[in-house]
């Protein structure tokens, strides 16, 4: 996928660069204004620098070393930012069982998972040997963070339960919501291939899940999955070691 630990280089330098001016100027800005009087060619223009720095000086180096802090804080931020979302959609769709392709993995959050654009999973089964579907993701209280960043994401309001599929089967999906039960399986009697991308389906639940169990065809139990973006201290932390 996209590594924006790429970025990383250039934005410490940066932050270093910035942090070895702000610093010190935060706690005294003489300090700075003396060094930077070594690079004049009179050195009786740094004397006169120190003389030209008034309290009003004084005030305005730090205000503008204090902003400089917070561009190099909000630098990292971003890295990190653009990190998370990307992770947190190769993740998902990896967990849908989507295979690596360097096509795709570039952006995954565009090329990798999307809503599904055909199909909504209603209907009866007609087919004479449907497939079997693996998995599904139960939107609860806390809802998945990476829907926010792929492509026609499911609405929260309509979405109790995700199912992730090739986009060859997507279109083919059927969830049938029974008393005791719900089966999902694909209306098609040919083998899903392996997806290298996942379209996703929202199912709205037309009563509460309660206990009925989610299966699949001949009643086998499905795969729950939890996938979702790392936290911001996660992926802070891959930042530093380097993970």
């Amino acid at each position: 996928m996209r590594n924006y630990w790429a970025l990383l280089p250039a934005i410490a330098v940066s932050v270093v660069l910035i942090l070895l001016y702000a610093v010190p100027t935060l706690i005294n800005p003489q300090w700075t204004t003396n060094v930077l009087g070594l690079f004049k060619q009179h050195p009786e223009d740094t004397e006169r620098a120190d003389l030209r720095l008034s309290e009003r000086r004084v005030r305005s180096r730090r205000m503008l070393a204090g902003l400089l802090v917070a561009v190099a804080l909000a630098l990292v931020g971003f890295n990190i930012s653009l990190n998370r979302e990307a992770n947190g959609c190769y993740q998902a769709a990896k967990a849908w069982g989507a295979t690596d392709d360097h096509d795709r993995v570039d952006d995954p959050c565009v090329n990798m998972i999307y809503g599904t654009f055909i199909g909504d999973g209603e209907g009866e089964l007609t087919a004479s040997d449907p497939q079997p579907v693996p998995a599904y993701q139960l939107v609860r209280d806390k809802r998945p963070k990476y829907l926010n960043w792929i492509q026609n994401r499911p609405s929260y309001d309509k979405a109790d339960l995700l199912i992730g599929l090739g986009v060859d089967c997507a279109s083919d999906l059927r969830v049938v919501q029974g008393k005791d039960k719900i089966t999902v399986a694909v209306d098609d009697s040919a083998p899903c291939p392996p997806p290298d991308s996942i379209s996703l389906t929202s199912i709205k639940l037309t009563e509460p899940l309660g206990d009925r169990p989610i299966v699949t065809v001949g009643g086998k139990p499905m795969r729950e999955i939890t996938a979702d973006m790392d936290s911001w201290p996660t992926v802070l932390k891959k930042l530093v070691t380097g993970g």
